[in-house]
């Protein structure tokens, strides 16, 4: 290949989303030597902007020092770029004589990246390199970014769930998501016993009821004392709207450009609290909402996400050499590994929780499910049984 690479970020932070950036600037260098490695701020606002810092003058250590530090160091945007907007971003890569394009993301950045591909007809190569929380990439058995989430959110419950076995009450927490569980069911996964919480699992892949919700709360409280409750941001009710439309007065809501309710930030955790209230009278109880918190928090970087995030971005200069795609990351049964996979097969698209991941009649992980997040979060704090 010729010398150009550039290099950006889309869509929310995580932990681990420099390591992408730095494990392929560092592949261009050792297979390009001499090449120029851009890296785009603020994601294609920076293409369409003209606005870069060159990679290729800073030297390693620091870039390593960036790569161990979460966020993203590149800036990044929410920007959804239509067939118009990418025509701008195509003419931007072409007066920075771009030869290839990685851009790290998610869902919206890999169909940025497949109208580019169409619209560019060959002259540059276009790689979406996996990033997101989320972990709703068709093509991945996981993405880099979820697995440091996912630490988060279990320590997170697991605390918890000590703190109310001390003073026995309802807790419920409220997690990043909007169409996928996989985020939410990690809170499961450092449980001690099946006596443990999080008593109750919310994803978006079931229809939620705040009936069923209470009364399921009611029996958790007659069998445990105590009842903690992981619900996803995104659960929907049974007519396909998000909870917080149907909890939260309508004059209260907030909508992203897209059109979408925004979820993170909402009434959603009052409008619960109220639920509860009403429901079970006079029952001690607190909603919480994790925020961002679990996304790109310093103290919960996995060192296996850091290695994969990193080797995915080094996988992707190979995928440039190719001509482009996805990279995926992959279980082959006994380890991860990477893969190049149509745009096509990515762009777009959302990955749900697989319906096995729960048990059928009540709201927790089935074995499948436990099985899967014990494969990827594995135990890493050893605490005692309380005796209460």
């Amino acid at each position: 290949m010729a010398g150009t690479f550039v290099i950006a970020q889309g869509g929310g932070p995580t932990a681990v989303i420099n390591q992408t950036v730095v494990g392929a600037t560092l592949e261009i260098r050792k297979r390009h030597p001499g090449a120029k490695v851009l890296g785009s701020i603020h994601g294609v606002r920076g293409i369409r902007d003209g606005n870069y810092v060159d990679l290729s003058a800073i030297p390693e250590d620091q870039l390593r020092l960036i790569a161990g530090t979460p966020s993203a160091a590149l800036g990044s945007t929410r920007d959804k770029p239509d067939a118009a907007y990418c025509e701008v971003i195509l003419n931007g890569l072409k007066k920075a004589g771009a030869d290839a394009f990685i851009y790290i993301g998610g869902n919206d950045t890999s169909g940025t990246q497949q109208i580019l591909t169409d619209a560019a007809g060959g002259t540059i190569a276009f790689v979406h390199a996996p990033k997101t929380i989320d972990n709703d990439l068709e093509e991945n058995d996981h993405t880099p970014g979820f697995i440091s989430a996912a630490e988060f959110v279990a320590g997170a419950f697991l605390s918890v769930d000590l703190d109310f076995r001390a003073l026995p009450g309802i807790y419920v927490g409220i997690v990043m998501g909007r169409h996928a569980g996989f985020l939410t069911a990690a809170a499961a996964a450092w449980q001690l016993d099946p006596e443990s919480g999080p008593h109750l699992v919310y994803v978006p892949e079931r229809a939620f009821s705040a009936e069923r919700f209470i009364d399921d709360v009611r029996k958790t409280l007659d069998r445990h004392k105590r009842c903690i409750v992981a619900v996803s941001e995104g659960v929907s009710t049974a007519d396909g709207k998000a909870l917080v439309e149907s909890l939260v007065p309508p004059e209260k809501l907030e909508r992203d450009q897209h059109g979408n309710v925004k979820l993170s930030g909402s009434d959603l955790p009052a409008a619960l609290e109220r639920a509860l209230a009403e429901g079970l009278p006079g029952k001690r109880a607190r909603v919480d909402a994790l925020g961002y918190m679990p996304r790109g928090y310093v103290g919960a970087i996995s060192a296996v996400d850091a290695k994969e995030a990193f080797d995915a971005g080094a996988f992707a200069v190979a995928v440039a050499e190719e001509g482009g795609g996805s990279v995926a990351l992959q279980y082959d049964g006994k380890k991860t590994v990477l893969k190049k996979v149509p745009l096509k097969a990515v762009a777009g698209k959302t990955r749900h929780m697989p319906d096995d991941f729960m048990k059928p009649d009540v709201n927790q992980l089935s074995e499948a499910g436990m099985a899967y997040l014990k494969r990827l979060v594995p135990e890493k704090y050893k605490v005692g049984k309380p005796f209460v």
